[in-house]
């Protein structure tokens, strides 16, 4: 018998509810529930037949895709669990994530048949049954017959396997089982109020988790449309919310800084747009109100993909007073803090209590959202999550007085100068703030005389040609001197992960980067 929590009832249920509502709006070409429903039990038939069941790794190699969401389905009902592989990995990457999940099934999408040759090419198991990604061999893979008896996946069967950014080591495959996905899902509804008559922009990437578990599954669920999006542009998106009457739409702030530079922003219809989900980084303030005085409001957030990846939220209500910081907890999602240097857990260490206090450490997560481990790296789940069931995040967090968190940085990234703990993430901030600054990264180098100082790379804005020293002085009118960067330098572009999160490790190593 299936579990309770299981996302296979997800489509199975709106199948029956809404089956004529449209699910899935992918340039033009319109998909119902009962459609997908009908393709996703097939397919599960088919990979049954062809000797998938619970567990067997499903993975996929293709930009946004209708197909993808039915092979998720369709993992759903199996039990078997869906790789979503990063378009942008280079082949030798692709190849490690084919051998270490090694996965049965790869599915290639129309304009990856080249990436797809190269990653089996330099993989070292046996090359997996690859099918294309469409709807026709999707017809051709699926099968009429019911799946075996005793096929059903569990609330704790993992669904998708997803791996996290390799910017130390090789990447790790995080487990996310149907209970996490469900839980998260449910928790982001306190938050972000979608229902069925809303219409979902999704121009996140699939590869990513925010791509299922941050609006489209929780779409889904309600019985809302999805207008699905094969990549970011910034001039399409502007057509598309009011072509397709947008109500909500996710991205990184990087994203919504694209649509407000754009020359078609200042006179576009976004008068459908009723709020905007904000999360991988802090919303600036200047550009957070470019957006509030477009009556869109913004619900900010933040996630790791180990936690599914949902766990603290801010509300549109919120936004203005609390610039910088990404919310409370969301609901059923405990957190806490530790001494990053003690390891000590600031939150009633001893007797577990919950302290609302102001208090600053690496933030802890706990709850039915976060992941029961690793993909065979039980030494790496071990670290992450501890016996009582909170996951160290890696991240410093400030939780104020009224008991509004905000991220100040990874754990990592931290340096100190003589003496002072120096958070890149604040730095980078105030030097975000100054229109003459497109991006920018600060890293701790090594000093002579303080142990480590700050090196700001910043990439100028278009036209732009900040002076150095300029942006030091821009940086000492709103910070200690000890977090003022010893250097700034003038750069191209910052180095970028596929995942992405700036490389700084590479930064460090650049020129000026003297001791």
């Amino acid at each position: 018998m299936t579990g309770e929590l299981t996302l296979d009832r997800w489509i199975r249920d709106r199948a029956v509810v809404t089956p004529e509502r449209v699910t899935i709006d992918c340039e033009g070409e319109a998909t119902t529930y009962a459609e997908l429903d009908r393709v996703s039990e097939r397919v599960a038939a088919g990979l049954a037949r062809a000797g998938a069941g619970v567990g067997s790794r499903v993975a996929v190699l293709a930009g946004n895709r209708p197909e993808t969401v039915a092979v998720l389905f369709a993992c759903a009902k199996l039990g078997a669990m869906l790789l979503p592989l990063n378009v942008r990995l280079a082949a030798p990457e692709l190849a490690y994530q084919l051998d270490d999940s090694d996965a049965g099934w790869l599915l290639v999408g129309a304009d990856y048949d080249a990436a797809a040759d190269a990653a089996l090419d330099a993989a070292d198991t046996a090359v997996p049954q690859r099918v294309r990604l469409s709807w026709g061999a999707l017809d051709e893979l699926g099968s009429d017959e019911p799946l075996p008896v005793g096929v059903a996946p569990g609330d704790h069967d993992p669904l998708l396997l997803v791996y996290t950014s390799g910017t130390t080591g090789r990447p790790k495959g995080a487990l996310l089982t149907h209970a996490n996905c469900f839980w998260t899902n449910i928790s982001l509804d306190r938050t972000i109020d979608v229902t069925g008559r809303d219409v979902v922009l999704q121009v996140l990437p699939q590869f990513h988790v925010g791509g299922w578990n941050v609006q489209p599954l929780l779409a889904w669920w309600k019985g809302a449309t999805v207008v699905l999006e094969t990549a970011f542009d910034a001039g399409r998106v502007l057509d598309l919310v009011p072509r397709k009457g947008v109500t909500t739409m996710m991205g990184v702030p990087a994203l919504y800084r694209f649509l407000a530079q754009h020359e078609r922003f200042a006179d576009a219809d976004l008068s459908s747009l009723r709020q905007a989900v904000v999360g991988g980084a802090p919303m600036p303030e200047a550009l957070l109100e470019t957006y509030l005085d477009r009556g869109v409001a913004l619900v900010q957030g933040y996630g790791l993909t180990e936690a599914a990846p949902n766990v603290l939220g801010l509300p549109p209500e919120d936004a203005p007073r609390k610039v910088g910081y990404a919310g409370k907890p969301y609901l059923h999602v405990d957190v806490a803090l530790r001494d990053t240097a003690t390891g000590e857990r600031l939150d009633g260490p001893a007797t577990g209590e919950r302290l609302d206090g102001p208090a600053t450490g690496e933030l802890l997560v706990r709850g039915p959202n976060v992941f029961p481990g690793y993909w065979r790296v039980p030494d790496a789940t071990a670290a992450a999550v501890d016996a009582d069931g909170w996951l160290a995040t890696g991240d410093v967090a400030e939780r104020d007085d009224e008991g509004f968190y905000r991220i100040r940085d990874r754990t990592k990234d931290m340096y100190v100068s003589g003496g002072e703990n120096v958070y890149p993430a604040e730095v980078e901030a105030v030097l975000d703030a100054n229109p003459a600054v497109a991006d920018v990264a600060v890293v701790g180098v090594p000093d002579d005389r303080w142990g480590e100082a700050g090196l700001a790379a910043v990439v100028p804005a278009p036209g732009a040609a900040p002076d150095p020293d300029d942006l030091r002085a821009h940086c000492a009118t709103s910070l200690a001197r000890f977090k003022v960067p010893r250097d700034v330098v003038l750069v191209d572009e910052l180095p970028y992960s596929s995942m992405n999160k700036v490389m700084k490790g590479e930064l460090a190593r650049r020129p000026g980067a003297r001791a």
